[in-house]
């Protein structure tokens, strides 16, 4: 059985619709939801059918409780994560009349920081992802730094999606030669749009070109309605976005980075060779499928993607 982790954090989103009220000045109310990319990534492929577990560490409060039953509910192994007494982390997740997300973050001294390295992964275990604030915050983005690379050396697919969040980056140039650095041991990276631009308003070396040239097989790059563009070094192909009644956007590209991992689970190519010998007509495959994954979770609140039932194709 070919097996999947996902590493990175799993906190709460504070959800408010609104600033505030306008005619008292009061806050709307706040709505908490379990969230962050990779937890999310995670609950996507587990209610997709596919076997992934979880590596992170997860606090022995109330919210930490939630997310590891969360996991549970939905598929996702949790025999990987490591619980801690320090407190969850916070997202404060405003959705605006655009219907977009835009955060701002708690961290300081919580729980999924503080993960440890937890040495090699069983032989079943074939991909890897990575993403999100986890490759960010230390102490724990020097360990998962350490798990990804040692991924690559076992021969397993490694899957990053840096999902940049700016706010909580000290030293963007830094941060930007540090992933640049990572791509020799990547086979495919996920990116929004907005990532691409931020990434390349850097130095030299954090464009996916460079990626692709340092041995990257696919950058999959999210445009919102223009869809889902996959650029690898024959060439690049587009799929258009699925039609959706957008609620909002939360969680919107951890589903398509699931609906990717699950798609080559199915197809058999969780692999780094597999990977590498994707046609464009592959990878024009897999997106229009993740892309469907995605368009259910922007038709309802929160971070909420689909089981497999409801999907056409599954």
């Amino acid at each position: 059985m070919r097996e999947i982790v996902v590493c990175g954090e799993a906190l709460v989103d504070v959800v408010q619709t609104t600033s505030t009220r306008p005619a008292t000045g009061r806050l709307a109310p706040l709505q908490p939801a379990l969230g962050g990319g990779p937890f999310n990534v995670a609950v996507t492929l587990g209610r997709l059918g596919s076997a992934v577990s979880m590596c992170t560490a997860v606090s022995t409060d109330d919210y930490g409780d939630a997310i590891v039953t969360a996991l549970q509910y939905s598929g996702v192994g949790t025999t990987l994560i490591q619980r801690r007494d320090e407190p969850t982390s916070l997202a404060l997740a405003t959705v605006g009349d655009d219907s977009a997300a835009h955060y701002s973050f708690y961290v300081e001294g919580t729980a999924d920081r503080l993960v440890a390295d937890p040495g090699s992964f069983p032989s079943t275990v074939a991909a890897v992802c990575f993403g999100t604030l986890s490759m960010v915050l230390e102490p724990g983005a020097t360990a998962y730094e350490r798990i990804l690379r040692r991924s690559h050396q076992e021969g397993r697919l490694v899957v990053v999606d840096p999902n940049i969040r700016a706010a909580v980056i000290a030293d963007h140039d830094a941060y930007r030669r540090r992933l640049a650095s990572w791509m020799s041991a990547v086979d495919v990276v996920k990116l929004s749009d907005e990532d691409a631009v931020w990434l390349a308003a850097g130095p030299a070396g954090t464009t996916p070109a460079d990626w692709l040239a340092a041995g990257v097989s696919a950058v999959i790059t999210t445009a919102g309605p223009q869809g889902i563009t996959v650029t690898t070094r024959s060439g690049s192909v587009t799929v258009p976005a699925t039609k959706a009644q957008v609620v909002d956007t939360i969680g919107a590209g951890d589903s398509v980075m699931g609906g990717v991992i699950h798609h080559l689970d199915r197809i058999g190519a969780l692999s780094p060779s597999a990977a590498a010998e994707m046609s464009l007509e592959d990878w024009s495959a897999t997106a229009e499928y993740a892309g469907q994954v995605a368009a259910i979770t922007v038709s309802r609140q929160g971070a909420d993607p689909p089981w497999a039932s409801e999907l056409a194709s599954d």
